[in-house]
């Protein structure tokens, strides 16, 4: 009788649901619920322990890891076979070296790209039974968390580069006593590099805990080592400062030159030294160069969101361009996340009828965050919210924090490889240009850094159609401008088949172009650098079927560098030759103030 009336009742599909389980939107608001408040200082509080990676992300990506690996027995029949045939090889190989001072034959051979075994001293023993049992046990892990079903991706990707970070902190050549290389040096020095190992361990940490500029920028001056070219600030708002760079040919294309770098770097990896300077090559080239210069953001900056970015950012440039210069048209430049927002912003322009860009030219720039590379490895839910609390805390994302996400996804080349050199062989590394730019880190606002992370990196919205500027969605199908896009071989913040994406996504002529190098330094590829080469191919709408891996075998092969590619390139779209506009009145000579922003 009981079950008649429930169920006579549950017909009635007018009923209200009971409100235990009503669904609840859920609204995370610090600044006037108490409970929320709580939270969001406990896990920023917990953020300066852990730099900003999440506890509970990485408890996450464990637990999803050990869960399914207990539930295949297949898989632990498969490890535990590894093993024992691992733990046979290294006993074989222990007695073939028995008595020997030179390694016999290996077990495992180092990955063609790993760096730390290369000093002759490795071959001899103990040190070479040392690295192979590292080898075997790093093997082993790479097995174990790798093909493990039913992982999500992420969990499956994080698990593997956990894994690797943390046997990386255990390699022997992170620990003296087992580094030949060291202790060779320390019997040349008669233990000197051990003390002048100490001294640069204390001043870094001096330096660290005073606040002070690390001691590279000391030798690299803003102005005048690097950031040289001549040219003025033109415009400024509070979001950036428009250099205009001074003509170096007495006539020059009609068409200016907009570049928009992102605002995560300096904007000075475009003009380091003048050797290397793209800035100063396309002056000389004849083009006129406007460089957009961000401000590096604070506490007061909080609330600035990615919307502001575009309206203050290229935006307000191109107004300012075109004010100066009296031209109707500009050639729009983007690297990395700049030649993201530069994509929205052409979206959004080709969507209102706006005409001002005349191309767009992208350097290691994404549109599509599906495959954004390792940094995807610090991208989910947990990982994001945690970010947010510990920016609404400071109103920002600290650099440092920011650094130290690039540093883990080369961990062996900028944390270990410092160690054993610098505070273990007592040897400074030689400072070079590019060194003392990553140097200079700049400031994430709370609002731009969560919007950026989540509509991009966590719900792919631009290249899904679900990315609104002034409440209408935008898409890369909007844009069908000439365009120009750079992709790295070695790029791991941007590969270069995400990059590749472009040709598929936006209804444009795409020149691409895959040089070598990684995320920086295949960008600064200088006509006469040694050992540098391309690969170039256009793609037309009709063809923008081709995948990656075809592209790359029907591509042409080219040696040295490619900006003149790109200049020759941009040149056939720049108009004729034209007397120089002249530098406008404005705010001083370039590079301007907010570069030098601490």
């Amino acid at each position: 009788m009981q079950m008649d009336r429930y169920d006579a009742t549950m017909k009635d599909t007018n009923l209200p649901l009971p409100p235990r389980i009503r669904p609840r939107q859920v609204v995370h608001d610090p600044e006037t619920d108490p409970h929320d408040r709580l939270d969001s200082l406990f896990r920023a509080q917990m953020g300066r322990l852990t730099g900003g990676l999440s506890p509970m992300a990485l408890a996450a990506v464990w637990a999803d890891w050990s869960a399914n690996l207990a539930g295949s027995p297949g898989k632990l029949m498969e490890l535990g076979g590894l093993a024992t045939r691992q733990t046979l090889d290294y006993a074989a190989y222990l007695a073939r070296a028995a008595g020997r001072t030179e390694a016999p034959d290996d077990v495992i051979a180092p990955e063609p790209g790993d760096r730390r075994f290369r000093h002759p001293g490795w071959r001899k023993q103990p040190f070479h039974a040392m690295q192979q049992a590292f080898l075997l046990n790093e093997a082993w892990w790479d097995a174990a968390t790798t093909g493990v079903r039913g992982m999500s991706r992420g969990h499956a990707h994080a698990a593997n580069f956990a894994a690797r970070q943390m046997l990386d902190a255990v390699a022997p050549s992170n620990f003296a006593p087992a580094n030949p290389e060291v202790l060779e040096k320390a019997r040349e020095t008669g233990g000197v590099n051990f003390i002048e190992g100490a001294r640069n361990w204390a001043e870094d940490q001096a330096r660290i805990v005073g606040g002070k500029r690390p001691a590279i920028l000391d030798d690299y001056v803003v102005g005048k080592d690097v950031a040289a070219t001549p040219g003025r600030v033109v415009y400024r708002n509070h979001l950036i400062e428009l250099i205009q760079y001074a003509p170096t040919t007495g006539r020059v294309h009609a068409e200016p030159v907009l570049i928009v770098p992102a605002w995560i770097m300096k904007y000075y990896i475009l003009d380091l030294s003048p050797h290397n300077s793209m800035v100063k090559y396309l002056v000389s080239q004849g083009f006129t160069v406007f460089m957009v210069s961000w401000r590096n953001p604070g506490a007061e900056d909080a609330g600035l969101g990615m919307d502001a970015y575009r309206r203050m950012g290229p935006m307000a440039a191109l107004d300012a361009v075109q004010e100066i210069t009296g031209r109707d048209r500009v050639h729009g430049v983007g690297y990395c996340l700049g030649g993201t927002l530069l994509g929205i912003t052409a979206a959004a322009m080709a969507r209102d009828g706006d005409p001002r860009l005349a191309s767009l030219t992208l350097f290691a720039a994404q549109f599509d965050f599906r495959d954004a590379g390792e940094l995807l490895l610090f991208i989910s839910d947990a990982e994001v919210a945690f970010l947010e609390d510990v920016m609404w805390r400071e109103g920002y994302l600290d650099a440092q924090q920011m650094a130290g996400a690039f540093q883990l996804l080369r961990s062996n080349d900028l944390v270990w490889s410092k160690m054993q050199h610098e505070y273990m062989m007592g040897e400074r590394a030689r400072p070079n240009d590019i060194m003392a730019w990553n140097a200079d880190a700049t400031r994430m606002p709370y609002r731009m850094h969560a919007e950026y992370l989540r509509k991009l990196f966590l719900n792919n919205a631009f290249a899904s159609n679900e990315y609104c500027v002034d409440g209408v969605p935008v898409t890369p199908r909007d844009i069908d401008l000439p365009i120009f896009a750079l992709g790295t071989e070695t790029d791991h913040v941007a590969p270069w088949n995400s990059v590749y994406k472009v040709t598929a996504l936006t209804r444009s002529e795409v020149t691409f172009v895959l040089t070598n190098g990684g995320h920086n330094a295949g960008v600064l590829s200088e006509p006469g650098h040694k050992r540098r080469h391309y690969r170039v191919r256009v793609s037309s709408p009709r063809d923008h079927h081709v995948p990656a891996a075809a592209w790359s075998e029907l591509a042409d092969l080219r040696e040295g560098s490619w900006w003149p590619e790109w200049t020759a390139w941009l040149a056939d779209l720049a108009g004729e030759a034209v007397d120089p506009p002249p530098l406008a009145d404005g705010y001083g000579p370039a590079p301007g103030t907010y570069v030098c922003m601490a």
